[in-house]
Parts: structure tokens; C-alpha cells; sequence
């Protein structure tokens, strides 16, 4: 075999480590073409990772190192499934790793979830953070502001609803949604979470941050963090892991705390989960539904309905209850998980089983959503050692076509002939981060992609 060329449909973090794996072993020459439906790499961190944390940002340094290996290429504006098939590219690779994520918001499933102002976290993200797809959106910020779910999502999206303009404007949230969030209504951020304060979802440095905002108070209700026999139990069990543990105390510090009179709170609400948007044309309230905490017969906590209701005003709702996978052609699918079935990152056909030889996946379309960047790694790992052992082994198919590296770049120029190179990305970096330096900024972030576009026409399409 000649050198094995691998395609990764997706150029997040978990694209970048498998590329990285791939190309820094030594049992076998590899070269890997990364292609992303944007015209540029990164992804959520990029266009997820809240503007105001750019020691987060900083994991950019080892992608960068990764596209310079040799043997590595990018293409972005491909998109997969539009531009070309996942049978297109097994013409000309001997493997396709899916590394696209889970882009589909989760539904709450209840009336009135689709009246304007009400958002999912993609939407309200997207937007800060100069994703082309949601850049154009606008959202009406009222006085009060209800954040459905307990993760990190839902903690950056009520951080950045809290932010001062001094906060926003030494970072590289969007252009279009700094004066909007600096001179928002927003007084009052209600965050409610569906299970206790012991089983939320946030990791610690999530929490600290709540309350170091410059010109915003967190307000928690002792009652709210006063934990029940059944979290006592669970706060004290092997179950229960020291972040949760830390979160509780961090909780109960908030609620001793007075309120120091800002600009704005965030108040944080516990045991609750939505059963109605209520609103004449547009949201103007939620009914909230009382939960308590029982142990399954498995030994899972459920929250359950108490049957208690209340009704709290409010003009927008952001609805972060995590996230699924889309399907993609000529893949199997499991709608109900949104990730393609998998054995450590082979694809299985779910109806015999089997493998599907040369087809592979990582991060969340194949774990589902969770963890953080640096997981990525392990999972990456995972995949790429499975799709070495299937090469050793003879189970990768030779490609039904033209391998070489020249084919596949004819096809791209026929099918996405916008299409941009790692060069070409680059010189997007430097104009975004031109942009930002008069204003004392990391950078002033493209929105648009066909200004991405021309400046990455003034490059050599080479690379």
C-alpha cells in the first residue's frame, strides 16, 4: 500500500486529533485531508467557547502545528453531503472518519417552544460569536431573561447576557452583538435547572465565574441550594464526584451573599423544568413545574413532577438542554442517541452488525455530547488506534478510484470551487486579528463568508 490517505469530515478539535494521531505515528506513511463546510477550521472553539475565555482559545497553538505536519491539508467551504458524498470520497480515500459533531439543539418538547423569543443555544451562541450561520439573527434583550438547563452552555450564555461593556470589549464576541449586550434591558438572568444544585452540570471555574462579573450579582435563595435527603445522600455516596461536591459549596457561598446593588443579577434556580411558554405573538412568560428527586430501581436520580406550577415573566427564553448528531447519507444513523453507531469508532450496520470497512467516527457524532475539548484527544485516539489495527489487519479497502492527492483537488475545484486552503484561512487570521488591534482586541471576527472568502482569494490556493 502507498501512502494510506485518510479524509476528516469535520475540522473541530476532534478532527484536528485524530489528524495529529494519524500523522505522528510512524508505522505507516498517512496523508489527511480535513474538510469542513466552513471556510474556517476549529469549530466550537471557534464558534462556541464564550468570547470572555480565551485561555481556552489558546488550544488553537496545537492545531496550528498540527496543519504545518507534513501530509496534512484543509479544505474548507466543503460540505459534505451538498458538495460531495461520503461515496465520492471513498473513491479517493481509504477511509472516512466523521468528526462533524452534534449540531442539532435538543427540544424541550412543550407548547409554545417556538414562539419568537424563544431561542436555542446554538442561535444565542452562534450569535455572539460571529457564527456565519446565526449572525444575522437579532434578539430582542428584555428586562428578564429565563436560561433553561444547568451545563456550561447555559453558564456562558448568562455570563455573556451579564457582561459589562468594559467586560465585552476586550474580547472577540461579534461586532453586531456588542452594543446589543452592553446596552441591552436585561436586568435579570434566570437560570433553572430540571435537578438539584448536587446534579448540575457545571464545571466549577463555570460556577466561580458567576460571581465575579464586574456590574452583575448572583442571588440564590438558601431554600434553593438546601439539600434534600435524597441529594444528601448522593452529595455524600462514591457517586458523587468532587466537582459536583465543590459546586454545591460554591452554590451555598452565593447564597449567603448580599447583594452588592449592580447593574444586574443572575438568580439561580433549582428543581424546576418547563412545561409552557406562554406569550400573545412573542414570549412574555414561562410556567415552570416543581421537580423532586427520587432513586430509580436502577439507582439513577430522576427528577419527577410535583405537580407545583409557576409562572414567571419574561420576554426571552434560551433553551440549552444539550444537543444531537445529524445524519448523514450513505451512513447509518441512531436517531434516538443522534450518533452513527459505532465499536470504538467503527461504524457498525446496526441491522447485521458488522463493520462497515474504511468508515469511522469521533467526538460527539460518535459518543454523543459531552465532556470538554481535551476528551476529544483520548477519543481521538480511540479511533485512530482502530483504524491502524484494521489496516494491519487488511480490513481497509483500497480506494474504488483515483487516490492521488491531485484528484481530489480537481474534484473540489469542480464541485466547491470557493473552496479554502489552510493558506487560505490563514490569511483570514491575520485580517480578523488586523481588525482587532486598533481597538485593543484579539480580533474582530468575519460573520459573513463572502467577505471570509475574499480575503482568502488574495492567497495562493495552494496548501
Amino acid at each position: 500500500m502507498s501512502a494510506l490517505r485518510i479524509a476528516i469530515v469535520g475540522a473541530g478539535p476532534a478532527g484536528f486529533y485524530v489528524a495529529e494521531h494519524l500523522l505522528k505515528q510512524d508505522a505507516h506513511a498517512v496523508e489527511v485531508d480535513l474538510l469542513d463546510r466552513l471556510p474556517t477550521p476549529y469549530g466550537l472553539v471557534r464558534a462556541g467557547v464564550a468570547p470572555d475565555h480565551p485561555k481556552i482559545k489558546a488550544v488553537i497553538r496545537l492545531y496550528e502545528k498540527t496543519a504545518a505536519l507534513p501530509g496534512f491539508r484543509f479544505f474548507g467551504g466543503v460540505e459534505v453531503g451538498r458538495d460531495v458524498t461520503v461515496a465520492d470520497l471513498s473513491e479517493h480515500y481509504h477511509a472516512v472518519v466523521c468528526a462533524y459533531g452534534a449540531a442539532i439543539d435538543r427540544r424541550l418538547g412543550i407548547p409554545g417552544e417556538q414562539l419568537p423569543g424563544s431561542h436555542t443555544a446554538s442561535e444565542f451562541v452562534g450569535w455572539y460569536n460571529a457564527h456565519p450561520d446565526f449572525s444575522e439573527r437579532e434578539f430582542e434583550l428584555p428586562r428578564r431573561v429565563v436560561v433553561v438547563g444547568n451545563g456550561n452552555v447555559a453558564a456562558d450564555m448568562t455570563r455573556v447576557l451579564g457582561l459589562s461593556r468594559e467586560e465585552l470589549e476586550v474580547t472577540d464576541v461579534a461586532d453586531h452583538a456588542i452594543d446589543a449586550l452592553a446596552d441591552s434591558a436585561v436586568e435579570e438572568i434566570v437560570v433553572v435547572g430540571r435537578r438539584g444544585p448536587a446534579q448540575a452540570a457545571f464545571t466549577n471555574p463555570e460556577v466561580r465565574e458567576l460571581g465575579e462579573l464586574a456590574d452583575c450579582d448572583v442571588v440564590v435563595d438558601p431554600a434553593e441550594v438546601t439539600l434534600d435527603d435524597v441529594s444528601r445522600a448522593f452529595v455524600e455516596s462514591d457517586d458523587c464526584t468532587p466537582t459536583s461536591r465543590r459546586n454545591v459549596e460554591i452554590f451555598a457561598g452565593f447564597a449567603s451573599r448580599a447583594p452588592a446593588g449592580k447593574r444586574r443579577r443572575i438568580v439561580l434556580r433549582f428543581l424546576g423544568s418547563p412545561v409552557e411558554i406562554k406569550g400573545s405573538g412573542r414570549v412574555e412568560s414561562i410556567v415552570v413545574g416543581r421537580n423532586r428527586l427520587v432513586r430509580s430501581d436502577d439507582g439513577r436520580l430522576r427528577a419527577i413532577d410535583t405537580g407545583e406550577r409557576e409562572e414567571i415573566e419574561c420576554g426571552l427564553v434560551l433553551r440549552s438542554i444539550g444537543y444531537k448528531g445529524m445524519a448523514l447519507a450513505g451512513l447509518p444513523f441512531d436517531p434516538d442517541r443522534g450518533t452513527i453507531p459505532n465499536d470504538h469508532g467503527r461504524v457498525i450496520d446496526p441491522g447485521s452488525g458488522e463493520q462497515i470497512p474504511g468508515r469511522y467516527v469521533v467526538g460527539w457524532i460518535k459518543r454523543g455530547p459531552g465532556g470538554v475539548i481535551g476528551t476529544n484527544r483520548k477519543d481521538a485516539q480511540d479511533t485512530v488506534d482502530a483504524l491502524l489495527e484494521d489496516v494491519t489487519a487488511g480490513r481497509v479497502p483500497e480506494p474504488s478510484g483515483d487516490a492521488s492527492a491531485e484528484a481530489v483537488e480537481a474534484l473540489l475545484t469542480e464541485r466547491a470551487p470557493g473552496h479554502v486552503t489552510f493558506s487560505g484561512w490563514q490569511a483570514i487570521d491575520r485580517a480578523e486579528v488586523a481588525r482587532g488591534e486598533p481597538h485593543g482586541r484579539p480580533r474582530v471576527k468575519f460573520s459573513d463568508v463572502d467577505a471570509m472568502l475574499d480575503v482568502a482569494r488574495g492567497q495562493t490556493t495552494a496548501g
